[in-house]
């Protein structure tokens, strides 16, 4: 393991001031800050949140011990996006990082760079994926393979500005680069780490621990794998993200030999295979033997094929998420030998939700349930109730000022998102002048998996999407009666009062976050065809 290429300064000569003195210890009170950050992560696949597909013990762990949020959404469910809204506390259209094409503005305010100012020693390492590289860190060691996606194994990382390469399992690797730096951080302030995994982001490549733990598992159909999109507008039915038609054989599904992927070296496959140790790639070619096999009997077509495709996309997702969470257990059980576990603010979050089959699809970027809902544990044990439960609609705007708030940082005026501590203070009760919905907003099209652009409004009960640019397309969901998102209500009689309130309520809050214009702003935003940008 690469030892961490950085110096921390001596800590303040003993002659020093009772002034000083004092400020110092007021420091050290303040808590430290891990924000826990996985790609692609689902609150289905999440056992605290009910998910009946695995068991995520140490997830769990920091929901029992704290707070589970269960009404918290994504602004712009995609990974580059949501990162830079996560940092900024700022909508898309605010901070400039629309979509995946973009280039993060580094030199505009972060969150770490006002902890880092008012004495807070900060780092990232792991997952990055905004292009530039990292300002307001103390410490940064970020994925650089596939543009920033990262590799699952052997990845490469820029370190403070040098390239590296490390041996293993990336998601191994990026804990062990958390807890060396913990080791050698200066003790005498706080930290704000951002501790960001690539797992479970596709082609789903399982730790070699894990490699096959699931191929007699037969996991549970979603209720809409064979949704047939009835009812529903051209947006649903033109995407390309389902299991049957985009999940690719070489790349998703790994149906490729050796002997097959030597014989086309190019192939995107083999260049992450070939990254593999040689004792690695045999376990390999024995676990996807029987897959491969069982594909090539010719015995699979139509539904059947469909559902043993999502068998083989849920092992395969699944299993990355297994070494996730014993990462965290590594992670939180260090913490508690040197004592600070109830000294930090530790929060697990992903970057936005993911299908897990649903409407018959994987990936995500529609403002539909499954993505635009994201997880959203905290344990910190000063201020939270173990046990508490929430059903404040939270964003993900909302994660800079809480932390600020925390630290006892001075929020500026000019953060989109509300501080979730009065919340988290309150054992999850909602105060009365909480917001009354979450606002969604998503530009990459034309684009890989072809999700047409749109925004809309969450509220409790009701979802209102405009579909735009080359559609003008309305959809409303009653979720409370609807929750699986099947029957659009836009244009039914017996709901015209509530569309009414709700399209009311939408101009409301894009005036509120200066969006009051989106379908005309577009057309400052894009210039040209993204259908050919690749590695989402």
């Amino acid at each position: 393991m690469n030892r961490l290429s950085y110096l921390f300064l001596p800590l303040t000569a003993i002659g020093v001031s009772a002034c000083s003195s004092n400020k110092a210890k007021e420091e050290v009170k303040r808590p430290n800050i891990i924000f826990m950050m996985t790609d692609d992560h689902t609150t289905q696949a999440m056992s605290c949140y009910g998910g009946r597909l695995l068991q995520t013990p140490n997830m769990d762990r920091i929901a029992n011990e704290g707070i589970r949020m269960d009404n918290c959404y994504a602004v712009n469910a995609l990974s580059g996006p949501s990162r830079a809204c996560i940092l900024t506390g700022k909508f898309s259209h605010i901070n400039g990082f629309t979509d995946n094409a973009s280039t993060f503005d580094g030199n505009q305010q972060t969150f770490p760079k006002l902890l880092q100012s008012a004495g807070y020693q900060t780092s990232i390492i792991g997952k990055w994926h905004l292009i530039t590289e990292p300002q307001g860190f103390d410490y940064w060691c970020i994925l650089t393979g596939q543009h920033e996606q990262g590799d699952y194994y052997n990845p490469d990382f820029n370190e403070n500005g040098k390239q590296i390469v490390e041996q293993g399992y990336a998601t191994d690797i990026i804990t062990d680069k958390a807890i060396e730096y913990l080791e050698h951080r200066d003790k005498s302030k706080p930290f704000c780490m951002m501790y960001h995994q690539k797992a479970p982001h596709r082609n789903w490549m399982p730790a070699p621990r894990h490699l096959g733990m699931f191929n007699n598992t037969v996991f549970p159909e979603p209720a809409t794998l064979f949704d047939t999109y009835e009812g529903r507008g051209s947006a649903a039915r033109e995407q390309d993200m389902s299991i049957e038609h985009t999940l690719t054989n070489d790349w998703d599904l790994k149906l490729l030999t050796r002997e097959e992927m030597l014989k086309d070296t190019t192939n995107r496959l083999y260049q992450v295979y070939k990254r593999m140790p040689a004792d690695v790639q045999n376990k390999w070619d024995s676990v996807y033997a029987q897959r491969i096999a069982e594909y090539r009997s010719g015995k699979l077509e139509g539904k059947e094929l469909i559902s043993w495709k999502y068998q083989q996309y849920m092992r395969d997702y699944l299993a990355t998420i297994v070494a996730v969470d014993e990462n965290i257990g590594r992670l939180l059980s260090y913490l508690e030998k040197t004592g600070e576990l109830d000294n930090t603010i530790i929060i697990y979050t992903s970057d936005q939700g993911f299908f897990l089959g649903e409407h018959g699809w994987f990936d995500k970027r529609f403002m539909y349930e499954e993505c635009q809902r994201m997880p959203l544990v905290i344990r910190y044990p000063k201020a939270i109730k173990s046990g508490s439960v929430s059903n404040a609609i939270a964003m993900n705007v909302d994660f800079a000022p809480t932390l600020l708030d925390f630290a006892g940082v001075d929020i500026p005026a000019d953060i989109q998102g509300q501080s979730l501590k009065p919340i988290l203070d309150n054992e999850g009760k909602v105060p009365a002048d909480w917001r009354k919905a979450a606002y969604y907003h998503y530009y990459e099209y034309p684009a890989e998996h072809s999700v047409k652009r749109h925004y809309g409004i969450r509220t409790a009960d009701f979802k209102l999407i405009h579909f735009y640019n080359d559609v003008d397309e309305w959809e409303m969901y009653d979720l409370k009666n609807d929750p699986n998102e099947l029957n659009n209500v836009f244009d039914k009689p017996e709901y015209a009062d509530k569309r009414t309130e709700l399209m009311s309520l939408l101009k409301e809050t894009q005036k509120q976050y200066k969006d009051d214009d989106p379908d005309e702003k577009v057309n400052e935003l894009f210039k040209g065809d993204r259908r050919l940008m690749k590695n989402r």
